[in-house]
């Protein structure tokens, strides 16, 4: 089995690459590229993000091909794809950081700055937070709820389709921290820095 880690300048993504080669072992290829032909004949994808909304989207922009590979994966094939951070905001129609910037479209929605109630709550949210699974998402398959999770964001996702939400947590409001749109997963967390319940949730991702 190939797994793809999608490497299009956003940011280190080293935690993720050492999070899933320790999961994998020798059992599954990790490959780390933005090269076109690899993609597409990946068993599963994973699209990482750190930064801005917008800088990863002009860096996904910015690789000729890449967003329609990406595309045909994801709608077209409908292979298991996983977004971690901004990747999983990418997922949007528009996103509000910096600039009204359109997203990947996959699931409809928009990410916008999160609401902290008249600077009551800081920004960005970092640290570790529960999150509450409201559906029975195949990556969260023997994990608990209300398991601690580890956050680093100023803006969150909202899905127009709230059937898509498998987590949520709450920081200033309840926010979305978790999808799952048939083979579509993504999470406002970062498993790779969640300890061993978030080594689970690659583990889960992987053995889809």
């Amino acid at each position: 089995m190939n797994v793809t880690i999608v490497d299009y300048n956003s940011g280190n993504i080293s935690s993720v690459i050492n999070s899933f080669k320790e999961v994998a072992k020798e059992k599954v290829n990790i490959e780390v590229t933005s090269d076109l032909e690899k993609i597409k004949l990946s068993d599963k994808v994973v699209l990482p993000g750190q930064g801005s909304f917008k800088s990863c989207v002009d860096a996904l922009n910015g690789i000729s091909g890449l967003v329609d590979t990406l595309d045909e994966f994801a709608i077209n094939n409908k292979k298991p794809l996983l977004g971690i951070c901004v990747g999983l905001q990418m997922f949007a129609d528009i996103g509000y950081e910096e600039t009204e910037t359109k997203g990947l479209g996959w699931i409809p929605g928009k990410v916008s700055k999160i609401d902290n109630q008249n600077n009551k709550y800081k920004l960005p949210h970092i640290g570790w937070n529960q999150i509450n699974i409201v559906k029975d998402s195949k990556i969260f398959k023997d994990i608990k709820n209300n398991s601690h999770m580890y956050f680093v964001h100023s803006y969150e996702f909202i899905p127009e389709d709230k059937n898509v939400i498998s987590a949520t947590t709450e920081y200033s409001s309840k926010i979305v921290c978790s999808v799952e749109k048939e083979n579509i997963f993504g999470t406002q967390f970062h498993p790779e820095k969640s300890d061993k319940i978030g080594l689970k949730i690659i583990e889960n991702f992987i053995n889809l």
